[in-house]
C-alpha cells in the first residue's frame, strides 16, 4: 500500500513544478521531499523524478500517479472533514495563503488569534499571488486563501471553490514630495499620464490592473521598473525614479521625502477568502473566517496625512 504521506509529496511537486517550491509549500526540506518520492519509487518499482539540467523532473508515469493522488487525497480530506465536524472541535492543520501585503498587514493578528484560542490547530502559512493561490485552493494544497482581486481584473473563482469577501482596500498615488503632482491633494487617473511607473512584474494580478486602469484612461503606462515588494517600490519612488500606486493595506509608515495622494475615482480592490466548498463543514475553517472578519476593520488603512512626510 502506498503511503499517503509520499503522495502528498509527489501531488505537491506536480502542483508546485519543482522539489525546492513543493517542499516550501509542505513545510519540509527539499530533501525530506527527494526522499519520500525515492521511497514511493521503490514502492511502485516505477522511476518517478529524472535529471534535467540541475534539477529534477517527473516522469509522465510520475504525472499519472499524482493525478491519483490528488483524487485519494481529496477523499482523505473529505474523511477528515467529516470527523472534525463530528467532533466539533478547531484542530487539525490549517494551512492559509495570501498576497504580499495581507499576509503583513491581516494576517499576524489573526494568526495569534488563531494561536491563542485554538491550541490544537498547526497553522501554515503561504505568501504567493492570487492566481496562483486559486488554483492552489480548488487542487487542495492549501485550506484557505485572502485572495485579491479588481473591478476590471476579476479573479475566477475556480469550480468546487467557495469565497467570501471580507473588505475593500483602497490605494493612493505614491510619489515624491518635490513631484509636481504632489502639490495636490486629491489626483484624477488623467492627472497621472506621462509619468514613468514601477509596478509589480508581469503575471501578478496587481501588474494587469496597472495596465487595464491607465488604459483605460487612454495611456499605455511607460513602466521602468518592476518589484514585488512595494517597499522596494517606495525605496525607487524616493529616489525620483518614478511613481506608483500603492494600497494601503499592510502599508507602512512611508519615509521623508514621500508622499500619498488620494485618486479620484478611488481605486479599490476587493479582498476576499477561498476555500474548498466540501471544507466548509471543518470547524478550522469557520474559525478561521471568523478571525478574519474580525480583524479586517482594524487593519484596513486610513489615508494617509499629508504631514508624514517632508520635502526633499
Amino acid at each position: 500500500m502506498m503511503d499517503l504521506g509520499r503522495l502528498r509529496a509527489l501531488n505537491a511537486v506536480a502542483v508546485h513544478g519543482s522539489v525546492g517550491r513543493a517542499a516550501a509549500a509542505l513545510g519540509y526540506t527539499p530533501s525530506a521531499i527527494s526522499q519520500q518520492i525515492s521511497k514511493l519509487e521503490r514502492e511502485t518499482r516505477t522511476p518517478l523524478l529524472e535529471k534535467r539540467g540541475r534539477g529534477v523532473v517527473l516522469t509522465d508515469a510520475a504525472h499519472d500517479l499524482a493525478q491519483t493522488a490528488q483524487a485519494v487525497l481529496a477523499l482523505v480530506e473529505q474523511a477528515e472533514v467529516g470527523l472534525e465536524a463530528r467532533r466539533g472541535q478547531v484542530s487539525g492543520r490549517l494551512f492559509l495563503a495570501a498576497f504580499a501585503t495581507a499576509a503583513r498587514g491581516l494576517l499576524p493578528p489573526v494568526l495569534a488569534d488563531l494561536a491563542t484560542h485554538y491550541p490544537e490547530l498547526e497553522l501554515r502559512v503561504l505568501e504567493s499571488d492570487p492566481y496562483l493561490m486559486a488554483e492552489l485552493v480548488a487542487r487542495g494544497e492549501v485550506d484557505l486563501a485572502v485572495v485579491q482581486d479588481w473591478s476590471n481584473t476579476p479573479l475566477a473563482t475556480p469550480e468546487g471553490v467557495a469565497r467570501r469577501p471580507i473588505g475593500v482596500d483602497a490605494v493612493d498615488a505614491v510619489l515624491r514630495a518635490d513631484h509636481p503632482l504632489a502639490e495636490r491633494d486629491l489626483l484624477t487617473v488623467e492627472d497621472l499620464r506621462g509619468q514613468q511607473w514601477v509596478n509589480t512584474p508581469p503575471g501578478t494580478i496587481c501588474h494587469d490592473w496597472l495596465i487595464r486602469t491607465l488604459r483605460e484612461a487612454g495611456e499605455e503606462p511607460d513602466i521602468r521598473f518592476q518589484a514585488s515588494e512595494f517597499d522596494t517600490q517606495i525605496a525607487l519612488i524616493r529616489a525620483g525614479l518614478c511613481i506608483g500606486l500603492v494600497p494601503r493595506l499592510g502599508r507602512a509608515p512611508l519615509p521623508a521625502g514621500v508622499v500619498a495622494r488620494p485618486v479620484t475615482p478611488e481605486p479599490t480592490r476587493r479582498v476576499s477568502v477561498l476555500w474548498r466548498e466540501q471544507a466548509s463543514r471543518r470547524p478550522a475553517i469557520a474559525a478561521a473566517l471568523e478571525a478574519l472578519q474580525r480583524h479586517w476593520p482594524e487593519r484596513s488603512a486610513a489615508p494617509e496625512p499629508t504631514i508624514v512626510a517632508q520635502r526633499v
